[in-house]
């Protein structure tokens, strides 16, 4: 392992409203991703929870506030592509209070069917979605392409 290597420890949120659709923000002003739909998230904090990194996420980005011990994993994704590698852990939030707006590094948020997301969204969001919430995956890995999505068995 290279010493210059990075390591990512990232949280991502997913809400779905009455319907089924997931909430989903346009990236603005972010190292990653920048003007693409991705779910709320983002990097965890020196000395952070997970659950407290992703209420934090939530909140900064659409105003919506929740409270980190009823947010539950939804999965854990790991990642080595293109020279980045890390671990994403994908909250589930029920119940939040307020109303949607966009705010820190967030130019619009939307409502999106999980099965008919934006073309421009992060190209990793679709295929782990499905794998979490269709195939009831918990851990996957994407290894050699974001878009390719290994469910691992458990």
């Amino acid at each position: 392992m290279s010493s210059t290597s990075s390591f990512n420890l990232l949280v991502w949120v997913a809400l779905q409203d009455a319907a089924g659709r997931i909430l989903l923000g346009r990236r603005d002003g972010s190292a990653y991703g920048h003007g693409l739909w991705g779910l709320p998230g983002g990097q965890v904090e020196d000395g952070e929870g997970l659950p407290e990194a992703a209420a934090r996420e939530l909140w900064e980005e659409t105003g919506l506030t929740a409270d980190p011990l009823s947010l539950t994993v939804l999965g854990v994704r790991r990642y080595q592509v293109d020279g980045v590698r890390g671990v994403d852990v994908l909250f589930r939030v029920h119940e939040v209070s307020g109303v949607p707006e966009p705010l820190h590094k967030t130019s619009e948020v939307g409502w999106f069917a999980p099965e008919a997301l934006p073309a421009d969204a992060l190209p990793w969001i679709a295929p782990v979605l499905d794998a979490f919430l269709s195939g009831g995956a918990r851990v996957s890995e994407q290894l050699t392409d974001v878009a390719a999505v290994r469910a691992l068995p458990g």
